[in-house]
């Protein structure tokens, strides 16, 4: 049975504050908690219907009633099991490999979608300036679908990871020299902006050099939403890296 000191607990969870505070997020769906089971991370507390569902992965699983997980919930259609786990320690930067880098992005969806795909095209390190949405957010979680169990996301001002780094930084803008012309190097980072503003005039002097997608239909939309840029990008660096191989 949950107790009313577990449902506060849940419930202050979906909030930034309590989350730092406890060193704990929430995570909902039957996929997504077995990544994280299976990964790194270690289980506070998981609340299952069917416990059996995940067999001897942990010994944190308590069993509770539909009309239970449905309190605890933060979705309007509950799915089977809700996860309590720790956050891990912040991990150093890999500067050896590609790096995608954020700068304020505020939309959950967006956050958790570029999460994915960074681990779908083998992009392990995401960079993400302190105004960038929490990756624990609930809503950014059920986005990744497990994927942040593979991708290293690191909170940092993003102008002194920069004026420090030796990689060349790529920024994303409208009018930038056409994706599908570029020559990528082995490794450096690729710079997105907020999803209305784009990337900070402060940022501006970092950037290498700045990329873009070429619009290929007249009387188009204005602009690219971040995640699916994120993907076209993403592809781009790593299909003229197999290639360049």
């Amino acid at each position: 049975m949950v107790v009313k000191s577990q449902t506060k607990l849940i419930k202050n969870l979906q909030q930034k504050k309590y989350r730092n505070v406890h060193g704990l997020f929430v995570v909902e769906g039957i996929k997504t908690v077995n990544e994280l089971l299976d990964s790194s991370f270690k289980a506070y507390k998981v609340f299952a219907i069917n416990p059996e569902l995940f067999g001897q992965k942990t010994d944190k699983l308590e069993k509770i009633s539909a009309g239970e997980l449905r309190k605890l919930s933060n979705l309007k259609t509950p799915n089977e099991v809700l996860g309590v786990f720790e956050i891990p320690p912040a991990k150093p930067l890999n500067f050896d490999q590609w790096i995608v880098a954020l700068d304020t992005v505020q939309d959950p969806g967006n956050l958790g979608t570029i999460i994915r795909l960074c681990d779908w095209f083998g992009i392990t390190q995401l960079l993400c300036s302190k105004e960038t949405v929490d990756c624990y957010n609930p809503k950014v979680l059920q986005a990744t679908m497990g994927s942040i169990s593979r991708v290293n996301v690191v909170y940092e001002d993003l102008s002194e990871i920069f004026g420090d780094t030796h990689l060349p930084v790529y920024g994303t803008f409208m009018n930038g020299h056409s994706v599908y012309e570029e020559k990528w190097p082995e490794a450096g980072i690729l710079l997105l902006g907020n999803e209305a503003n784009g990337i900070s005039s402060g940022l501006h002097s970092f950037i290498h050099k700045k990329i873009g997608i070429p619009q290929f239909g007249e009387n188009t939309a204005e602009s690219l939403n971040v995640a699916t840029a994120a993907a076209i990008f993403m592809n781009e660096i790593k299909r003229v890296g197999v290639i360049q191989k």
